[in-house]
């Protein structure tokens, strides 16, 4: 692949995972295990509230294509498929989840050196189009997407954004939802070996002139150890911390408190478990 500006859906993507990566309300335990062949099997349980879920994935790569099965247990079955390389610089991902038998969908990525294009089709009577393009180079790309119904002939949305990346900061501003939000966010690294990062990211609605103030940060205690925190202008605080307990088994802890009515609103936490044989 090239070594162009990305793909739109990378704009904004470093601030949206540092305040919102990894922190959950729920608790999920999986576990992940990898065979001879080149299998891997993945387990997932998960429980939210009184609700409890579960899914088995497994993983095959074989020459240029990696297959993906996910059954979780309503008795869903969702497929992916990537292809890599079947023509020059591309990627190809096709999926469908049975037994609804109108959920399928293609979509093809280019890279070059300046661009990258995304195409996604829904493969049914009435199929959606989405298009994303994205121009530039690794330190600055502007790019757009948009969502097309074939069947009312409107655009479902569209949006546009720009980012700058240097070596030890991230920004971008992002237009979104048909142009009733703007986004800015701005990371920046505090240490050559980033293992301390602080972020921070203002989104304005339109519609309702609400602001959304969110500032954060993330860091590295140890090679094994990390800690993130975030608050927002509404009060709302999280905090995390994640240790590899055993080599490539991970536990996550994340909690969230309402700082304006810690005595009348519960507090949330989250507990997550990966373990990888």
């Amino acid at each position: 692949m090239s070594k162009g500006p990305g793909l739109f859906s990378d704009i904004g993507k470093k601030a949206k995972d540092l305040l919102t990566r990894d922190y959950s309300c729920d608790q999920k335990f999986t576990v992940s295990t990898y065979s001879d062949a080149g299998v891997v099997l993945t387990s997932t349980a998960v429980k939210k509230g009184g609700l409890s879920t579960g899914d088995v994935a497994a993983l095959y790569k074989y020459k240029n294509a990696f297959i993906d099965v996910k059954v979780d247990t309503e008795s869903n079955i969702l497929t992916t498929i990537t292809f890599t390389e079947i023509l020059p610089s591309t990627k190809t991902i096709a999926s469908f989840k049975l037994p609804d038998y109108n959920s399928g969908k293609v979509e093809v990525q280019y890279f070059h050196d300046h661009a990258t294009f995304t195409t996604a089709v829904a493969l049914n009577q009435s199929p959606l189009v989405d298009l994303s393009a994205t121009i530039g180079t690794p330190t600055i790309a502007f790019g757009a997407e948009a969502g097309y119904d074939t069947t009312s002939g409107s655009f479902t949305k569209y949006t546009a954004g720009v980012s700058v990346t240097k070596p030890d900061s991230y920004a971008s501003i992002l237009l979104g939802e048909k142009g009733d939000t703007i986004s800015a966010s701005y990371v920046h690294h505090l240490d050559q070996m980033k293992r301390s990062a602080a972020v921070g990211e203002i989104t304005r609605r339109f519609s309702t002139n609400e602001n959304t103030f969110t500032v954060g940060g993330s860091y590295l205690v140890d090679p094994l150890t990390l800690v993130k925190a975030k608050l927002n202008n509404h009060g709302k605080l999280g905090a995390l911390l994640q240790h590899e307990v055993i080599p490539k088994s991970v536990l996550t802890l994340s909690g969230e408190f309402d700082t304006k009515a810690l005595d009348k609103t519960p507090r949330i936490f989250g507990i997550r478990s990966r373990l990888q044989d």
